[in-house]
């Protein structure tokens, strides 16, 4: 005999269930089905009325179109197939680059440098040299309501500006400025024209900071450009050394030719001082000598003599009947070196 396992109450080799069946079927499962059916509605409208805004983003809704609110992070809700949500990165730093593409970041970032990337980091600088200049914007979505719907692509905007401005800026500089000494400046300068820039064209973005990944000559001319550039280091470098040793002497003979002004200035001074003293010494002498000639003459001479006969080794009496040799000789004790023959 043949099954009769259908749900519905027939054979399973009939054609198919008949109204008597589902009937059936309905009145034993069909207040499950309505249940299913409504938790299948309600999800898909609250998947469709809900929607969450992350900590890092805000929410532009728009009715119809028309902008309506801005909303912050968090859980909100939206009438379906009415409002419209655009999520935006408000609170994050985002960079576009140029002349290059990141490829890979990681330790050791890949960078990949297409034809298109080529072409717009050629310079021609101010002195109608041609450089090779990468850089990256860093800037944020100030605005959310401008950038949307201000102008039709702020993206590609901001991308334009920036090349515009960062050939502006350039062609204001030689080459060797702009690979060497002019960097930070122009990065500076081309910041405040390209802030400047989206302010003017309401592009809702308002810009970070610029920053310079690389500056070379273009790869043909590469190796001569290295070549002059060796040239004004070595220059730069005999310069530098040259005007060492310049601060060390100049400051050396400096010191010396003051100390030499300085001890004949000393040496003058003594000088004067000593032969006032000397003329002081005379004068008093002088004037003694007129009050006592014979005893200032004899102290003299015995002053004298004692300063004589103290640098003679040896001395040799010719008188023998000479008296008070001794005490002529050495009036002052031990003034004398040496003794009497």
């Amino acid at each position: 005999m043949p099954r009769n396992d259908n749900p519905f109450g027939r054979n399973a080799y009939n054609d198919g269930p008949g109204p008597e069946d589902l009937r059936r079927f309905y009145r034993q499962y069909g207040g499950m089905l309505r249940i299913a059916l409504v938790l299948v509605v309600a999800t898909v409208i609250a998947l469709a009325t809900m929607y969450t805004v992350k900590a890092d983003e805000v929410a532009v809704v728009t009715t119809f179109g028309r902008y309506r609110k801005t909303q912050q992070s968090g859980l909100h809700f939206r009438i379906p197939l009415v409002d419209t949500v655009y999520k935006l990165q408000t609170k994050r730093q985002l960079k576009k680059e140029f002349g290059f593409r990141t490829d890979r970041e990681d330790v050791q970032s890949e960078y990949l440098r297409g034809e298109g990337s080529k072409v717009e980091s050629l310079m021609l600088t101010g002195d109608l040299n041609v450089a090779v200049v990468e850089w990256i914007v860093h800037y944020q979505i100030s605005d959310p309501v401008q950038y949307l719907f201000r102008i039709r692509d702020a993206e590609d905007t901001l991308r334009d500006l920036s090349e515009s401005t960062m050939r502006e800026v350039v062609g204001d500089y030689s080459v060797t400025e702009v690979l060497t000494s002019g960097r930070e400046e122009i990065l500076q300068k081309a910041k405040v024209r390209l802030a400047e820039l989206c302010r003017v064209y309401d592009t809702g973005l308002s810009i970070q900071r610029v920053e310079l990944k690389d500056s070379a000559p273009p790869d043909p001319v590469k190796p001569s450009f290295n070549e002059v550039n060796q040239a004004e280091q070595e220059r730069d470098r005999k310069q530098n050394e040259a005007l060492a040793q310049y601060n060390m002497e100049i400051p050396k003979a400096k010191g010396q030719a003051a100390q030499v002004i300085e001890e004949a200035r000393g040496y003058a001074v003594e000088r004067v001082n000593r032969a006032q003293g000397d003329v002081a010494r005379f004068v008093a002498l002088q004037e003694e000598y007129r009050t006592y000639p014979k005893v200032t003459r004899t102290r003299l001479y015995l002053e004298t003599m004692n300063e004589v006969i103290a640098g003679v080794e040896k001395k040799i009496v010719v008188d023998e009947d000479a008296k008070g040799l001794v005490p002529m000789l050495f009036p002052m004790g031990d003034g004398a070196r040496g003794g009497v023959q």
